[in-house]
């Protein structure tokens, strides 16, 4: 289990220390990184397609990924999932692309979309960059 939370506490070092407008897209039950970030300032709100999630201190929305609230994401520097299904990616990637921001995605073992993106070390832990924001 302390792996699991070393991996979380990684994925959220890493975002708070370059981001500052950041969204959780897939949040479920586990706000370690949202926490991370959040405590830095640099958390917008999270999201599950599971209507009642809640975790005290963070803005926790209902929505759909592959039907997206544009609204929600509009002003994100960076949008990240912690291990999504790889269906969920390419709705991420229209979306970041829509929004003009990046997309980190950590990934569950070694399931990988496409050709992985870039792939960027966290503190010793593997993020997929899918999408760079343009100029």
């Amino acid at each position: 289990m302390s792996q699991y939370k070393h991996i979380e506490r990684s994925i959220g070092d890493y975002i708070a220390s370059r981001y500052r407008r950041a969204v959780e897209v897939g949040i479920g039950n586990n706000p370690v990184a949202a926490r991370l970030v959040a405590a830095a300032g640099a958390l917008m709100l999270c999201t599950d397609i599971r209507p009642g999630i809640q975790h005290e201190g963070l803005t926790v929305v209902t929505d759909d990924i592959f039907e997206p609230d544009i609204r929600l994401y509009q002003s994100a520097d960076v949008i990240y999932s912690v291990r999504p299904g790889v269906e969920v990616v390419p709705p991420l990637i229209s979306l970041a692309a829509r929004v003009n921001c990046d997309l980190l995605v950590y990934h569950l073992g070694c399931e990988i979309y496409g050709d992985g993106g870039e792939v960027v070390d966290a503190g010793g832990v593997q993020l997929h960059l899918y999408y760079r924001h343009r100029s």
